[in-house]
């Protein structure tokens, strides 16, 4: 299967490896930019903008060339805007990668049907509420959730919740 990511316009500002964001992954985060959620106390507003480099099948090897040993996931932060092309870089980096694991964080309240969970090993969801929290916090209303069979996903969100 040879997928092509050229003709979509996801863009993506900047990408380091974590620690944090995926419980026993290092993980590749890569900032997707033109985010339509625009949360209230949003710690990330500099995604908001269209801007940044196109986010293609050579951005992803690119990555991959330079961090592959290094990491076991990678994320991609936002999308929501083109929620297809996301699914297709997961579709991409799973035919391609096949040691790597792919995440998503949305700020959407629910999947949109155009994306195939199965092409995810964790996603997030939810908006960010300051007064809720964010994931660290008991009374967060974000979600993480990972892929245990073909059809099935569970909450690992308490993995963030201070003890």
């Amino acid at each position: 299967m040879t997928l092509s990511l050229k003709s979509y316009m996801l863009k993506y500002v900047n990408s380091g490896i974590v620690f944090q964001e995926i419980p026993d992954e290092v993980t590749l985060s890569v900032n997707i930019s033109n985010c339509p959620c625009r949360c209230p106390g949003c710690h990330s507003q500099y995604l908001w903008g269209d801007t940044g480099h196109p986010l293609t099948d050579d951005v992803i090897d690119s990555f991959v060339q330079e961090y592959g040993n290094d990491i076991t996931c990678i994320a991609l932060m936002g999308g929501d805007a083109e929620p297809e092309s996301v699914n297709l870089i997961a579709q991409y980096i799973h035919a391609h990668y096949p040691q790597l694991k792919v995440a998503w964080y949305s700020g959407r309240t629910r999947i949109v049907s155009v994306i195939n969970k199965q092409d995810f090993d964790y996603i997030k969801i939810g908006p960010y509420i300051k007064h809720l929290g964010s994931l660290k916090e008991k009374t967060t209303n974000q979600r993480l959730y990972k892929k245990v069979s073909d059809s099935d996903f569970v909450d690992i969100t308490w993995r963030f919740w201070r003890k």
